[in-house]
């Protein structure tokens, strides 16, 4: 048998056969460091154009994962490629360590504050905690190869980083920006806390939707309104019915909006014990109707929203009168062109509340629980406070119809639970003071975005905004830096200096 082995030409190469990385790459990156390879590519680009990608940090808690792997592949590809297109390409990495995931791990281990140690050791322990995991964190980052400024990173409990901050906040204080106010904020009933807008998700939800009978006050009067005859109604119920999907706010109830230039119909129908006559939207008054299992109805009239303005109804569980007020926001794309009015419960209905002078305290504590003097649900979380609620409206033959309804809601980003709507005394940064959003959008559009649709979010964000709530109720975190007089409530007149003398 010929032996072809001798005809063979092989390649030979010094590599190994296996690439072994697991080993291999430890002993490169040992290479890198004793090299200072990242310090070495400063030195050598010095003075060449800059091209800086500024590290939206990672948050100081648990393991990377393969989010953390890829965000920082990527960005290792971008500086790196920047460098060896002959860019002076910094790279800084950095750590968020604030905020309510340090404080919940350090509560596991420790206890809240005031139960087994006070604010001070609390904060001492946070930023321990928050040490550690950035230790352990950059270890894992640097194992991905990616080179950076890694003995060096920022922190934003630097001290210094802290202090820059407050010289920021000072400035938007002395032109006018930081305001406090009364105003309905995402609220997390676990955090007892504010949330900004950035630690809000959305995710589905189901929610008890009712349909809720607002009674109303001389019905002669409201007839009379929509040009018919003041004795049409005779005996029969009239009523405005609302639609909505979170009956725990209710109780705070202080109006029904309607919009001034939709159509109303107010129709005789069967949907009560009896016969009754509703106010409806006229573009949606068919599919109201087959949502309360009409059998028959008839159009008695129609007027346009703006011909009720400041009638009177009745809430439908307290002894309170509630006026009829107008507003934008009510449409016909859900419920029935009428809206229940909470304004310490939500933007649109806080705007209108100060459009009315209606009340805007919200009858729900920072727990979610209803506060003491609360008619009929004193105590109760409002979490679990549905069942009751529609037992109250069924009991005073309130409740029209009642359906689970699988919708988006806001959910706290941290406990997954979903948040509430409520008005709080907060401080806030406004964006319509001192022309804060158009100089904004300006410094957007001197920036050149990469890839495009960048610029757009960021434009399309600063547009939409409400003005930032920067006040949290916790106890690790950056303090907001203002001396309060106890009587009048108004802030220091040297706030600005004092905020700089702090820094």
């Amino acid at each position: 048998m010929t032996d072809y082995k001798d005809t063979l030409n092989l390649p030979k190469t010094d590599f190994p056969m296996r690439a072994n990385l697991a080993q291999r790459e430890l002993g490169i990156l040992t290479r890198w460091e004793e090299q200072d390879l990242y310090g070495q590519i400063r030195r050598e680009f010095a003075g060449r154009p800059r091209y800086v990608l500024h590290d939206g940090p990672p948050y100081a808690n648990g393991n990377i994962h393969l989010g953390h792997a890829l965000n920082h592949v990527l960005k290792d590809i971008v500086i790196k490629s920047r460098s060896l297109s002959g860019f002076d390409a910094p790279y800084i990495p950095g750590w968020d360590c604030h905020g309510l995931p340090i404080e919940h791990q350090v509560e596991r281990k420790l206890g809240k504050v005031g139960e087994k140690l006070d604010a001070n050791e609390f904060r001492h322990a946070c930023r321990d905690f928050a040490l550690a995991q950035v230790k352990g964190q950059r270890a894992d980052l640097k194992r991905l190869g990616a080179l950076a400024d890694w003995e060096n990173p920022y922190l934003t409990m630097d001290p210094r980083y802290e202090a820059e901050q407050l010289r920021a906040f000072a400035k938007l204080f002395s032109e006018g920006n930081v305001y406090r106010g009364l105003k309905p904020v995402h609220w997390c009933t676990d955090c007892c806390s504010a949330l900004a807008e950035a630690e809000v998700e959305y995710e589905e939800k189901d929610s008890s939707a009712i349909d809720v009978r607002f009674e109303v006050l001389g019905k002669e009067v409201f007839l009379e309104q929509m040009g018919l005859d003041p004795e049409l109604s005779g005996e029969d119920r009239l009523s405005v019915p609302i639609w909505t999907t979170t009956p725990w706010t209710l109780p705070g109830n202080q109006a029904v909006a309607l919009n001034e230039l939709l159509s109303y119909s107010l129709v005789r129908t069967d949907v009560g014990e009896g016969d009754e006559c509703l106010l409806i939207a006229s573009k949606i008054l068919n599919d109201v109707l087959a949502r309360y299992g009409a059998k028959k109805w008839r159009v008695l009239g129609v007027t346009k929203g703006n011909a009720l303005e400041g009638l009177g109804l009745r809430h439908p569980f307290y002894e309170r009168d509630v006026p009829i007020v107008l507003g934008e926001h009510v449409t016909t794309e859900a419920g029935t062109g009428a809206v229940h009015t909470a304004p310490g419960h939500g933007h649109e209905d806080f705007a209108l509340g100060l459009k009315y002078g209606l009340p805007a305290e919200s009858p729900v504590n920072g727990e979610g629980k209803y506060v003491a003097g609360t008619p009929l649900v004193e105590g109760l979380h409002v979490g679990s406070a549905t069942d009751h609620i529609v037992s109250l409206l069924k009991g005073r033959h309130a409740l029209i119809h009642t359906e689970i309804l699988r919708h988006s809601y806001p959910h706290c980003w941290r406990h997954k639970t979903p948040v509430i709507f409520r008005a709080t005394a907060q401080w806030f940064i406004g964006l319509e003071l001192g022309d804060l959003r158009k100089r904004s959008l300006k410094a957007a559009e001197a920036v050149q975005w990469t890839p495009t649709w960048g610029g757009d979010r960021i434009r399309g964000m600063l547009n939409d905004r409400p003005d930032w709530c920067i006040s949290r109720q916790r106890t690790w975190g950056v303090p907001i830096t203002l001396f309060i007089q106890k009587e009048s409530g108004e802030p220091h007149p040297d706030t600005p200096a004092l905020s700089l003398k702090v820094a």
